[in-house]
């Protein structure tokens, strides 16, 4: 397989057709590409050798209220790669054929792996903003620099907010076409239609809605986020809309990938060997990477 940190590229992946339990521990690893060497008896749309990618939405019940009305990200029974499905750290991956994404044969994996979670999510907190034109980006890593490349060959108007001091993250959002790049604990210099939130600082929520202009929303796109402080309710008031993203669907996913087909997209990774996976997270939480960090076996 092949693996991104957070993602992993895999060459060896069983697709499969029916119920797969989870176990514990979990072998983590939830950005997956690979190479098909099997197939379960009634998949018919993936064959021996196709390039997939396993997503982090592993599984969805179908039949709940939120599976039945286009919300499978919000399943009360969804399963998730490498959180409560085994993932890509491993040798081989079993995963369920209806939920694995078919990608180009031509596009490299360490770099097709940060798409399968940080574009997707990415592109699901951009959809969350509706038609925002000018558009605030908090925290500029795999999710940032994915959707600020959609964003600007869309003709919107990007700005960078980066932890206070951090010139390469700001010169590295400046060269991937924003407006601006600045420090994220001050007000925007220009009033935002939206802005998306993927540093989990729950800090910068309310500077954040100080930032959108009168209807604007803003969207936090991280799982985890620290406590966000109160905050006056003249920043909700006049129609300000704050909103959180919950996972993906796949629909997300097959939107997401016809974008990407008008607008290209680089990634930019940093690669690490498996067994240094420890040091590759803790440069993800030191804010030492700019861009994704990929996991090779």
């Amino acid at each position: 397989m092949e693996v991104s940190a957070c993602g992993v590229c895999r060459t060896d992946l069983h697709i499969a057709d029916g119920d797969i339990e989870g176990a514990m521990p979990i072998i983590p690893g939830h950005e997956i590409v690979g190479h098909v060497v099997a197939v379960g008896q009634d998949v018919s749309h993936f064959t021996v050798g196709r390039r997939v990618g396993i997503p982090w939405l592993a599984r969805t019940c179908g039949t709940c209220r939120y599976c039945l009305t286009g919300k499978e990200n919000l399943c009360d029974k969804a399963q998730f790669t490498g959180f409560t499905r085994n993932g890509g750290f491993a040798t081989h991956v079993l995963a369920e054929a209806d939920y694995c994404l078919e990608l180009h044969q031509k596009i490299d994996a360490a770099h097709a792996a940060p798409l399968l979670c940080a574009g997707l999510i990415g592109y699901r907190a951009l959809s969350l903003a509706g038609d925002a034109q000018r558009v605030g980006i908090y925290g500029f890593g795999a999710a940032a620099h994915i959707i600020c490349q959609i964003m600007v060959a869309q003709g919107r108007e990007v700005f960078a907010f980066t932890r206070p001091g951090d010139r390469v993250a700001q010169d590295f959002a400046l060269s991937l076409g924003c407006s601006w790049a600045g420090r994220s604990d001050v007000c925007s210099p220009r009033l935002l239609d939206a802005a998306l939130l993927f540093a989990p600082v729950g800090d910068l929520v309310p500077l954040a809605l100080r930032s959108v202009r009168k209807g604007g929303t803003v969207v936090c796109g991280g799982i985890h986020m620290s406590d966000i402080p109160s905050f006056p309710y003249a920043l909700l008031w006049e129609e300000r809309v704050l909103k959180s993203v919950a996972n993906l669907t796949r629909q997300d996913a097959r939107a997401f990938f016809e974008v990407l087909q008008d607008c290209p997209v680089q990634t930019e990774i940093e690669l690490f060997r498996l067994e240094e996976a420890d040091a590759a997270l803790a440069a993800l939480r030191d804010g030492c990477i700019h861009g994704a960090a990929v996991l090779r076996p």
